[in-house]
Parts: structure tokens; sequence; C-alpha cells
């Protein structure tokens, strides 16, 4: 029977600390999903360029390789002709060790071939990785901005639906029947203001009217005063005296 040992207390805070950290991480990675895709996107970008560099190694060694049998294969073909020029000659001494050096070559040309085989295969792969892990930078770009704009959109409709949710519709219109009810009582007051002034008004007119004919007919009692006294003096310096006889 086996038995578990407890964990100490260290381990059990370091325990609770990671989980700590990792929900705190979590949290902040969803608080700014743009700086989560700037750094995946950062860190594709630097392992590219590594990639780009090893590729452009292989690259080098490939053309180096290629050099080297052109090479090999022109002295091959000079060593050739020596070797033919030397049996012609009769000069076996010379021959021989021409014969072994075209050997020599042949072999180390079919080895560099074989190993020029391997690195364009190579080449071949790493550029096709190198294109793939572009295409996964631009990918990414496109997804970020794609995933940023979708985020947005859910964040303003989550705020409005909140919004509306939080509307109370019983409440909003007894507010807006309260704010009725005080501009019709504004109104009203208004209203009968402009009533009681009027009526001020019509009386003041009404004195003002009553006195203007009090005053003409003062103007008018005169004037016939006057006519009538002007028409009583006449008649008086018109009286004929008549002499009488003596």
């Amino acid at each position: 029977m086996t038995t578990t040992r407890p964990m100490s207390l260290t381990a059990r805070f370091r325990s609770l600390i990671r989980g700590i950290f990792s929900i705190w991480l979590r949290d902040r990675e969803h608080e700014n999903p743009k700086a989560v895709y700037e750094q995946a996107i950062n860190e594709r970008v630097r392992q590219y360029r590594e990639l780009k560099e090893a590729v452009a190694g292989i690259l080098y060694m490939r053309n180096k390789l290629e050099a080297e049998i052109s090479e090999r294969r022109a002295e091959i073909a000079r060593v050739h002709d020596d070797v033919r020029r030397a049996v012609r000659r009769g000069q076996d001494e010379l021959s021989l060790p021409l014969i072994a050096h075209k050997q020599a070559l042949l072999e180390e040309l079919e080895r560099s071939e074989q190993e020029l085989e391997g690195v364009r295969q190579e080449a071949a792969e790493a550029k096709q990785n190198l294109i793939r892990f572009r295409e996964e930078i631009r990918g990414l770009v496109r997804e970020k901005g794609r995933m940023l704009a979708t985020l947005a959109n859910a964040t303003a409709r989550r705020r409005m639906q909140e919004a509306l949710d939080g509307l109370s519709v019983d409440t909003e219109m007894a507010a807006l029947e309260s704010v009725r009810e005080h501009v019709a009582r504004v109104a009203t007051e208004g209203q009968l203001q402009a009533e009681i002034g009027d009526t001020g008004l019509r009386t003041r007119m009404a004195e003002i009217r009553k006195d203007a004919r009090l005053e003409a007919a003062r103007e008018e009692l005169s004037r016939l005063k006057a006519e009538f006294a002007g028409k009583a003096l006449p008649e008086k310096a018109t009286e004929v005296i008549v002499p009488v006889a003596s």
C-alpha cells in the first residue's frame, strides 16, 4: 500500500501563487486582447526572422556546393585529358597517379552531389516553411483585425442591451407625465396671469374712456352755453328806440 505525502506549506503556497497569477494573467488578457495578438504576432515575426536567417544559410551552402561541384567536374575533365595524353605517350608512371587522382575526384564529386541533393531538399522544405510562416503571420494580422472588430461590436451591443435592460418603462413614463403636468401648470399660470392683467387693463381703459366722455360733454356744454350767450347779445344791440312826437 502506497501512501502519498501531504504537500508542504511552501509547495502549497507556491501552487496558490501560481493559480492566482494565472487567473490574474487570464483576466488581463481578456481585458486587452489587442496586446495578446500583438505579442503573438511579434513572437511569430521573431521566429520568422530566425528561420529566414537559417534558410539563407542553407541556400549559401547549396550555392557553395554547386560551385564546388562545377570546379570538380572541370578538374576531372582536365585530369582525364592529362591521363589520355600520358597514355598516348606511354608514360605509365605518370598515368597511374593521374588515374588515381581522377578516381579520388570522382568519389569526392559523388559525395558532393549527394550532399547537394540533401541540401537542395532541405532548402526547398525551409523555403516552404518560411512561406507558411509568413502566411501565418499575415493570417494572424487579419484575424486580429476581425476579432477586434467583432469584440468591439459585441461590446457595443452588450452595453446597449445592458442600458436597455436597466431602463424602467413605468418610471420613465411617470417622469414624463410629471413633466407634462408641470408644463401644463406653468402654461395655465401664464394664461391666468394674462387674464388678470387684461381685466385691469380693460378697467383702466373704461375709466379713461368714461373721463373722456365726461370731458367731451363738458366741452359740448360750454360750447352750447357760449353759442347761446352769443345769440342773446345781438338781440339787445338791435333794439330800435322810437322817438315820441312832441
